[in-house]
């Protein structure tokens, strides 16, 4: 399976490194490729290091503006023109999605994802990985959404919350049997 991991580039506290590195021995131990922004900086190297190290496959996609940041070793890179290309580039490689801790870009991406569920435009599984209760406020307004009527479908059905890397691969292989 191709799992597209979004997260964040940037070099976080311990609290966060030691559970995607967790995650991504486990990709990687289960044969899994990783699909990526393409980045070998902050935690986007240390899921990239840990699932090459595992055993598993990358393909990253990077953008031109940060092609000084992508991967040497990759087993493939994509340089995508701009971020848009990037993400459809992302999109389309993936099998399954799973959200990780991250900044802007990572909540930009997590919301197209579910905008492209909440439409079934997007028939492939997300998972929020709530690593040290990062999202919860993002799931608390999530949820305000549901209760008030702005989602048309119940969240549940958008988006599968993990606290940690086996229950979000556990839900990937679920799905993946369900198929």
């Amino acid at each position: 399976m191709n799992i597209c991991v979004f997260l964040s580039s940037a070099d976080l506290d311990e609290r966060y490194i030691q559970p995607a590195a967790e995650f991504a021995e486990l990709i990687g131990k289960s044969g899994h490729t990783l699909v990526w922004g393409g980045s070998d900086t902050g935690l986007m190297k240390v899921v990239a290091d840990g699932v090459q190290q595992s055993g598993g496959r990358l393909v990253g996609v990077s953008v031109d503006f940060l092609r000084q940041f992508a991967r040497q070793d990759a087993d493939e890179m994509v340089i995508a023109k701009d971020l848009a290309e990037r993400k459809a580039l992302l999109l389309a490689r993936a099998d399954a999605f799973v959200v990780m801790v991250g900044g802007m870009g990572t909540l930009d991406e997590a919301t197209e994802l579910l905008e492209l569920r909440k439409h079934g435009l997007l028939d492939k599984p997300v998972v929020l990985l709530n690593t040290a209760g990062f999202y919860d406020g993002l799931i608390l307004q999530l949820q305000r959404m549901e209760e008030e009527g702005f989602l048309p479908v119940p969240l549940a059905t958008l988006i599968f919350r993990a606290n940690d890397g086996a229950d979000a691969l556990a839900h990937l292989a679920e799905y993946g049997e369900t198929r």
